[in-house]
């Protein structure tokens, strides 16, 4: 079985300004993009919210955690499933130092990835009149002297 080519990802991490609304609605709502990618890709939509969790538990427990590991997760399994190039620690180091700039390229490659293709089928159409045939009718023709008229699509001719 040959495998599929790796590719690049659709954007870079700081290209914003390609789809600035995933950004904004980043920007103003963060934990709602990462609920919203989570759920795009198939997982459950509140599986962001363990790095929030898990951070606080963290500082609790005064434990050092640098690591947010629903966005490393995601970070990982979308690169996964697309073939997309990199590794686990470009994915750890960009989880880490650029959390939310992760979690808007993912938003901003499952927008590009979950485009529907225009498919437009071309084949012959066979065309059916429901109408029947049409019938022609004789009219009489009007022999007076002098006077004569062709209905259309009648062609009179004298012997």
């Amino acid at each position: 079985m040959a495998e599929r080519p790796l590719t690049d990802w659709d954007s870079g991490l700081f290209d914003c300004f390609e789809d600035a609304s995933t950004c904004c609605y980043g920007f103003w709502c963060g934990p709602c993009l990462a609920c919203t990618v989570s759920g795009r890709f198939g997982e459950n939509n509140c599986l962001p919210l363990c790095d929030i969790c898990s951070t606080a538990v963290a500082a609790f427990f005064r434990l050092p955690l640098c690591v947010p590991p629903a966005a490393l997760s995601m970070r990982a399994a979308l690169r996964n499933r697309y073939d997309i190039k990199g590794s686990l620690c470009k994915d750890i180091a960009v989880s880490c130092f650029c959390s939310w700039c992760s979690w808007c390229q993912m938003h901003r490659e499952l927008k590009e990835r979950k485009k529907t293709p225009a498919v437009i089928n071309m084949q012959p159409q066979v065309f059916v009149s429901p109408q029947p045939a049409s019938v022609m009718m004789m009219m009489p023709v009007n022999t007076a002297p002098g006077y004569f008229t062709n209905p259309p699509g009648v062609i009179m001719t004298s012997r």
